[in-house]
């Protein structure tokens, strides 16, 4: 049986982090997270991993048609973007006793 008490886990990225993409076929792009799926470490990151979506006519959508829509990437192939590069995050005990991330390039946290 699966024990359904869900552990808080503590991510590298969140959503609103301007990150790049360092593997996979969208390497190289950057963009803000859009939303971060925690179950299944994985981040959605806008104008990245680009996947077409055939869409069926509604109501709403009468036309239906093609879709561009960004898909999931895995979080190990982010990384945090500051000043124009990528950066490695670290956690570290801030003046108010929390753990914060920081960047391991400057040292300096990261908001």
């Amino acid at each position: 049986m699966e024990n359904n008490t869900s552990k808080q886990t503590k991510l590298h990225v969140k959503k609103g982090d301007t990150v790049m993409v360092i593997a996979g076929n969208a390497k190289g792009k950057t963009g803000v997270i859009k939303q971060v799926i925690i179950e299944k470490s994985r981040a959605i990151v806008e104008g990245a991993n680009l996947q077409t979506k055939h869409v069926k006519p509604s109501a709403s959508n009468p036309q239906g048609g093609i879709e561009k829509r960004e898909g999931s990437i895995h979080i190990s192939n982010l990384m945090v973007v500051e000043n124009g590069k990528p950066v490695r995050t670290g956690r570290k005990v801030n003046e108010q006793g929390k753990l914060q991330r920081y960047s391991k390039v400057t040292g300096k946290f990261i908001a």
